[in-house]
């Protein structure tokens, strides 16, 4: 036998019982299982070390629930369609499928080698025709509830991938983002600096394209509310959905807009319309100077019909990344009519306005608004204060910079004088022009992509019909053979695209956008229930058993696009009558970066460690006990080195205890107090396996083989108490390395195998295992620091002697009181008056008064001196003092407080008195 551990030939071994004895799978009989998912990946061609944090926290937490006894569901997959499979497969002169599905093996080898305890008979590819088909067919049902619209829609546009981004995938130059599909959304955003694209770095300009959304917005309300209920969410997520959705409560105020030429509907040449415009700051309405539209705002479309400059200023910001747009504009022929005071305002086109923000236009109000302030600078506009701050300071002067606070109404007619929320709620109640409204900054989902890799959107378009949708019989819509062309592959497919209408049978052709990869991980963990189900994307009345997923781990970077997606489609499936849950998660954990050299990890920056280079169980044991799973953590030599030795010391215990038992039978002082130490240790692990803290659950076990060692080396082992915890080590280290777990468990001849078998019980109560530690811990320091300032080389005697009896039944009666009425001060006197009517106290009341009033002083007293009984510190401390001995070489007394005894008049409850000889 060798006490060195081979982690190479142990990992082969153990991984073919597992796969023999198929530990992981699960029956679709269980009832409600423990749904634990990491977000699956995309399949870029090779793992890295975030995947494998992200997995490692997912299989430990499994692997803990398992040991306690649930039954669980730990699937995995793989995210396949998307632009960068496309482009890989490009610039390796193959196709997107073949490279995709090289990926997925070389992947799954890798998460194999790792050990992940995953479900694989549940294994799905979302670009497989038997998974997207059921895009295509929720595609179906949600535009048969309305969910899905196809219209014009100006858009961003990458040059060099050629296809539509999301406002969430465009990005400043020096960002990096990495989501892992390559689409996103179409809800708003802006950018101080250079917009790029997300992937390729490319300045990304506008088009104006067809396409098709699915209406998240009809959930705007529903989403944002939801948020309050997400209790296992962190909160930074929750505040990222919540600002994406933004919604904001205001007015909706109408403005009467006349006078501008055109196909009028009242035969002169003139027209009449009314704009809305949506404000949070209503009560500022007689600051505004003018009125401004979107480029996209139907009044501007048909300012444009007749009026040259409006049309070429549309045209140019069309085309434009809306940082060049600025705060540009062009005045119209049109007039805007003031709801209150019936001035006539100019109307500009701006394209600082945006379309699918608000209404699409506002009431210019520079001096309370800044980008109101900054257009009417550009185009010599009036700039007018109507709210004066209440200090009476000057930062009102708005001519040089707008006044955005709160404050008194002036220069606003009858209002003058009002605060600024007083005025708000009168302009409603008073006129007919105001209305409250509620508007979100979350955009409709925009869905198409006009690139080959992707999920066909199962419509043809007919000449006579229009869109028609494709039957459920003729699902799916399979991708064409690919063909290598530049654009949109599909669109080249001639004979793929041509095809006859559903409706009427004549000639149509077929939809050539396909779907952004986030609609295939919006309800992915469904499919994991039942992969193999023919008839049906999921089985509904297992979803309505095992839904929500109880544990899900990703990164934060998803807040918005997917974690928001999939909120999105179990509300959406829900009404369709497919899920009772409308949250898809329970509880979301938000894993951090593994950096290096203070950078995230990254091909380009070179500065990549592969998992195979330190081996499976090192790799998983140190990031898993590197940082708490939601911290970035540095990677480092060292530290690794801490993981690798860890093992190599649980191993080697195990290993010699097998071959050497120099152990005794009969049990002493000491080994009470290691048994404890034991329960001790599982209590604190369970602990800290419950929160996900497995950086402390390593701390613990660390400890608790330094204690074994250390009982080993000052006397032969108790051979029950010294199994048990080498079993303990095995069992609680086995979520975070199981073939180590496994390796040790066998060699002590543990029952079965440790990945299936029970999570170790402490054999007594550990309901104050913290308060019996801190006492052990403090009084060795108390020791050690004596020694060092006494300078005393080789103590020959230490006596440890614990309070007098009164003085623990003082801080119980302190404590009682404190709970009793936490919010009240304990009556001192009162307590003293307690203490002194017992028997032998042998002490007088000032004695007594200054103990308990120094309790109470300290607001209820420490809490081991709360707690912690006379007789239970002695039998503690007692246990321990084999500790005090075999770092000092000195004879340990432990003793009770004896009457006249001055040294016993030092300890109080949880600080016994210390003396050395």
């Amino acid at each position: 036998m060798t006490s060195h551990y081979d982690h190479a030939q142990v990992q082969e071994f153990w991984q073919y019982v597992w796969e023999r004895d198929d530990v992981y799978a699960l029956d679709s009989d269980a009832d409600d299982p423990t749904y634990v998912l990491g977000m699956f990946p995309y399949t870029s061609g090779t793992l890295h070390m975030g995947h494998i944090r992200n997995y490692a926290i997912t299989d430990a937490h499994s692997r803990y629930r398992r040991m306690r006894g649930d039954d669980v569901l730990h699937p995995m997959g793989w995210d396949a369609f998307g632009l960068p499979a496309e482009n890989a497969a490009f610039e390796r002169k193959t196709d997107p499928e073949s490279w995709t599905q090289a990926c997925i093996r070389r992947m799954r080898e890798e998460l194999e080698t790792m050990g992940f305890g995953y479900d694989w008979s549940r294994e799905i590819t979302t670009c497989e025709p038997d998974y997207y088909q059921w895009n295509q067919w929720l595609f179906k049902r949600l535009y048969e509830a309305g969910l899905v619209e196809y219209e014009a829609a100006t858009v961003n546009w990458c040059p060099d991938c050629e296809t539509v981004l999301a406002d969430a995938q465009v990005a400043e130059r020096e960002d990096e983002q990495s989501e892992s599909s390559d689409q996103g959304s179409g809800e708003a955003a802006s950018s101080d600096g250079t917009r790029v694209c997300w992937r390729c770095e490319t300045p990304v300009g506008r088009r104006e394209l067809d396409q098709w959304f699915f209406t998240i917005t009809d959930y705007a309300e529903e989403l944002h509310e939801g948020l309050e209920d997400l209790e296992g969410w962190p909160d930074g997520v929750r505040e990222i959905q919540r600002n994406w959705i933004g919604r904001q409560e205001g007015a909706r105020i109408t403005f009467e807009v006349s006078d501008y030429s055109g196909d009028g509907s009242d035969g002169d040449g003139d027209r009449d319309r009314t704009v809305d415009v949506f404000s949070t700051r209503s009560e500022t309405v007689y600051g505004a100077t003018y009125l401004a539209v979107s480029p996209g705002h139907e009044l501007a479309r048909e300012l444009a019909d007749s009026d040259d400059a409006v049309d070429e200023y549309v045209e140019t910001v069309r085309e434009q990344d809306p940082d060049e747009v600025g705060f540009s504009g062009v005045e119209t022929d049109a007039t805007a009519v003031h709801p209150l005071t019936g001035e006539e305002l100019p109307v500009y086109v701006a394209g600082y306005v945006l379309e699918d923000v608000g209404t699409g236009a506002v009431m210019g109000v520079p001096g309370h608004n800044g980008r109101d302030h900054s257009f009417a600078l550009e185009h010599d506009l009036p700039i007018e204060r109507v709210v004066a701050p209440d200090d009476g300071s000057d930062e009102s002067e708005v001519e040089s910079e707008a006044y955005t606070g709160e404050g008194t109404l002036e220069g606003s007619g009858e209002y003058d004088g009002l605060e600024s929320e007083t005025a708000r709620e009168r302009l409603v109640t008073d006129h007919d022009a105001f209305a409250e409204d509620v508007t979100y900054r979350l955009r409709d989902w925009l869905i198409s992509r006009q690139r080959y890799w992707g999920t066909p959107i199962p419509v043809v378009h007919c000449d006579d019909c229009g869109h028609v949708l494709v039957a459920d019989d003729d699902l799916p819509v399979e991708l064409p053979e690919f063909v290598r062309t530049t654009g949109n592959p599909l669109d080249a497919a001639e004979e793929w695209n041509e095809t006859t209408c559903p409706d009427c049978g004549g000639p149509a052709r077929r939809e050539t956008d396909t779907m952004d990869t986030f609609v295939d991980s919006s309800w992915y963990f469904l499919r994991f229930l039942s992969p193999d189900l023919a008839d049906a994307p999921f089985d509904t009345d297992l979803a309505a058993d095992w839904m929500p997923v109880d544990v899900y781990v990703g990164g934060d970077e998803h807040a918005i696009l997917h974690l928001l997606y999939t909120r999105f489609f179990t509300r959406a499936l829900a009404d369709l009558g497919l899920l009772e849950e409308r949250e898809p998660i329970r509880e979301l954990k938000s894993q951090g970066t593994v950096l290096y050299d203070g950078e995230k990890m990254s091909s380009s920056k070179g500065n990549v460690v592969t998992p195979e280079e330190y081996g499976a169980e090192t790799t998983r044991l140190f990031v898993l006990s590197a940082a708490h799973p939601e911290q970035d953590f540095e990677w480092t030599a060292n530290n690794v080195r801490g993981a690798y030795d860890l093992q190599q010391t649980l191993y080697r215990m195990a290993t010699e205890f097998v071959e050497e038992s120099d152990t005794r039978l009969e049990r002493r002082d000491h080994d009470e107090y290691v048994d404890r130490e034991i329960d001790r240790t599982i209590a604190a692990v369970t602990e800290e396996y419950e929160r996900f803290r497995f950086h402390r659950a390593a701390t613990e076990i660390r400890e608790l083989a330094r204690l074994l060692r250390r009982y080993r080396e000052y006397d032969r082992p108790h051979d029950e108490v010294y199994r048990r915890g080498l079993l303990t080590l095995a069992a609680v280290i086995a979520p975070m390395a199981p073939h180590l777990g496994e390796e040790c468990w066998n060699k002590l001849r543990g029952d079965g195998l440790v990945v299936e078998a029970d999570w170790p019980d402490p054999a007594s109560d550990t309901s104050a295992y913290r308060l019996e530690r801190g006492l052990v811990e403090r009084t060795l320091e108390d020791v050690r620091d004596i020694v060092d300032v006494a300078a005393i080389d080789e103590p020959e005697r230490i006596e440890l002697v614990c309070a007098r009896e009164w003085k623990y039944r003082a801080a119980e009666l302190v404590d009682e009181a404190a709970t009793d009425d936490p919010d009240a001060v304990p009556d001192t006197d009162a307590i003293v008056d307690r203490i002194l009517a017992a028997d032998g106290v042998g002490a007088d009341r000032e004695t007594v008064g200054s103990f308990v009033g120094r309790l109470v002083g300290r607001e209820g007293g420490q809490e081991s001196e709360r707690q912690l009984t006379a007789d239970r510190e002695l039998e503690i401390l007692d246990r321990a003092s084999w500790l005090v001995t075999d770092e000092f070489g000195a004879t340990v007394t432990v003793r009770r407080a004896a009457a006249g005894d001055d040294l016993a008049d030092k300890a109080r409850p949880g600080k016994p008195a210390i003396h050395i000889e």
